[in-house]
């Protein structure tokens, strides 16, 4: 475990454990790089070095005022990749962290990167536009803002007791301390980082960024996801990019690499050796 502090001096945390090929892990909103124990841990065991960073303003990271949007976010991710020289890398992000993988790949280039995944991710783009009626309407996303806004801790205990995890669907039987591990890392960020960050993964369009990655990415999405609906997203980025294979899943929620790591874990694996 490390920090750097970038060219604009935000520090970044990061984990980074064991040898071989890296994987580099990038977490979703507003969680930080713990909320991959599950596969680093795995992938450790498998004979990969494994890599995460707490995004600016989450974790362990400085809770910096701005800087909150996608160029910062792939930014903070190449700092770290080159204070680590890591090369060969696979790119493994989740959520917001998809999109932060997609930005990373088409801003900095593939020179130090073999493959990607990306895990019920945000691209192509997820706001509602003319170009994107299976988007979610704005309001929806100003909705998350104004929630955050009036009570930050009992929205972090609504959303993953809820939708987050699929708890909310009849028949499922939630756990009470992955909700808490939930409400652990979100608490743990900012609240203006976080805040911004709803505009971040809501309202930037990743289109033309998954049309220049040219390297094999997996799209991991499942059809169940309440978070980042499946017919704007997966399907979607799979046929914009040069590369990409869909792999689709019926009832997993959003939170898929927590509630069903070991099928996820599995399948990244798979991918990686293919």
């Amino acid at each position: 475990m490390g920090t750097i502090t970038t060219g604009d001096g935000t520090e970044i945390f990061y984990k980074d454990w064991g040898s071989g090929q890296p994987i580099v892990f990038s977490h979703g909103w507003p969680l930080s790089s713990d909320d991959w124990d599950n596969q680093m841990l795995f992938f450790l065991q498998q004979g990969y070095r494994v890599v995460a960073h707490d995004r600016r303003g989450h974790g362990r990271s400085t809770q910096t005022g701005d800087g909150h949007d996608m160029d910062h976010y792939a930014d903070d991710l190449r700092a770290v990749v080159e204070h680590l020289d890591l090369r060969d890398a696979i790119h493994v992000g989740h959520s917001t962290g998809g999109g932060e993988v997609v930005h990373y790949l088409a801003r900095h280039g593939e020179d130090r990167a073999s493959k990607a995944a990306i895990l019920c991710a945000v691209p192509p783009l997820m706001v509602k536009t003319d170009a994107n009626p299976d988007g979610l309407p704005k309001d929806v996303f100003d909705d998350l803002q104004a929630q955050l806004a009036a009570n930050r801790s009992e929205f972090y205990r609504a959303l993953p007791s809820g939708p987050f995890y699929g708890f909310n669907r009849p028949g499922a039987e939630a756990s009470e301390a992955v909700i808490e591990n939930w409400w652990r890392q979100g608490m743990m960020g900012g609240a203006k980082a976080h805040y911004d960050g709803i505009v971040a993964f809501s309202q930037t369009d990743f289109t033309e960024d998954l049309r220049k990655i040219t390297l094999p990415v997996l799209v991991m999405h499942s059809e169940d996801d309440q978070i980042v609906p499946y017919v704007a997203s997966g399907p979607r980025s799979a046929e914009l990019l040069q590369n990409g294979t869909l792999k689709t899943y019926q009832d997993f929620p959003h939170g898929m690499p927590t509630t069903h790591a070991d099928v996820i874990n599995a399948d990244l694996l798979e991918f990686l050796r293919s």
